[in-house]
């Protein structure tokens, strides 16, 4: 069943109207709470005549069985905590047992879970389709680009410095992040009906490692490009190739470290699914602490690069000739900075 069939058919039958399209986290709520509710039904009595209206999955909630006049509550899903602000509290909907069967719920989802209605079902579909188009193509133009500067770097030893050194490690890093972004789209997402929701292979999880360490990688990387300028600006005798085996220890040590923890604790505590969603914020941190971490010592250290340069050039005793040496660093490292 397509993945726009499980999310609207419900409209069909219980006439609810068009809903936003969840995302991919949100839809496996949907279907962990469909597979739950498939399971109480399989331990449900068929000879209980007494009970009129059977066990239901109406698409978005499970309703227990229930006598003629009983009327069952049930909380709004937890997919809907997303539609809803801080201030909201979650409501409840209903359903009275008739000698028909099952009434309509009330209120209605859309009253008082706060869902969110779209006239043109096909809208969301299309927005999340083009921007994985547009990441793909920009993750392409970035692979081609970077390779093809690698290929220069490598190939004219003139260019063999420990500052290009470094420029070719981040290089690797964004070719790495692409790559592994090719990858998780295509494990995860090859089926449009997104049964990765269950997935729990030992090489679907090792791909969301690849591509955690891959990010992080990234952001270290860039962290070194910076620190390496401003260490070339302030020390004066600068011994670069024994700093380099630090920036390399650094760059892509740390990273190791950090997902190594990371999926160790998740396989211990949170072992749920491909690892591609972060519901326990805690894990999380392990690896978007270093990140944040590494972002803002990077910004502090691009203002303080800007505070140097600005000296030196404002200085008698520096030439022309010195100052323009560090201007294309500067330009190159406040791109770096402002990418993430």
């Amino acid at each position: 069943r397509s993945r726009q069939e499980t999310l609207f058919s419900c409209r069909e039958n219980f006439h609810i109207a068009p809903l936003i399209w969840p995302s991919q986290s949100e839809h496996c709520i949907i279907k962990r709470e469909h597979e739950k509710c498939m399971e109480r039904i399989a331990l449900h009595n068929p000879d209980d005549h007494e009970l009129v209206c059977p066990w239901m999955w109406d698409n978005l909630t499970c309703w227990q069985a229930a006598s003629v006049g009983e009327v069952v509550v049930v909380n709004c899903q937890d997919l809907f905590h997303d539609f809803m602000s801080a201030e909201d509290d979650m409501g409840k909907v209903s359903r009275n047992c008739t000698e028909d069967g099952w009434s309509e719920p009330f209120p209605h989802y859309a009253e008082v879970c706060s869902f969110f209605f779209y006239e043109n079902t096909t809208k969301p579909d299309m927005y999340y389709a083009s921007v994985k188009a547009l990441y793909t193509v920009g993750y392409s133009t970035s692979l081609v680009s970077l390779t093809t500067a690698m290929v220069i770097l490598c190939r004219f030893r003139k260019l063999h410095c420990t500052r290009n050194f470094i420029h070719m490690n981040l290089f690797v890093s964004f070719i790495l992040r692409a790559i592994s972004v090719f990858i998780k789209d295509g494990v995860l997402y090859a089926r449009e009906d997104s049964e990765h929701c269950f997935v729990h292979t030992v090489a679907c999880k090792a791909v969301m490692v690849f591509f955690h360490y891959c990010v992080m990688s990234n952001y270290f990387w860039l962290f070194i490009e910076g620190l390496y300028l401003f260490t070339l600006l302030v020390e004066t005798f600068f011994p670069e190739r024994r700093y380099f085996y630090w920036y390399t220890i650094v760059g892509w040590g740390t990273p190791t470290i950090c997902v190594t923890v990371w999926a160790v604790l998740r396989l211990h505590f949170h072992d749920t699914g491909c690892w591609d969603t972060n519901e326990n914020t805690a894990l999380w941190w392990v690896i978007k602490g270093p990140v944040v971490a590494s972002i803002m010592i990077n910004f502090v250290l691009f203002i303080g690069i800007i505070i140097i340069l600005v000296q030196k050039l404002q200085s008698p005793d520096i030439g022309g000739n010195e100052s323009s040496i560090y201007l294309p660093s500067l330009n190159t490292h406040s791109v770096f900075c402002t990418q993430p």
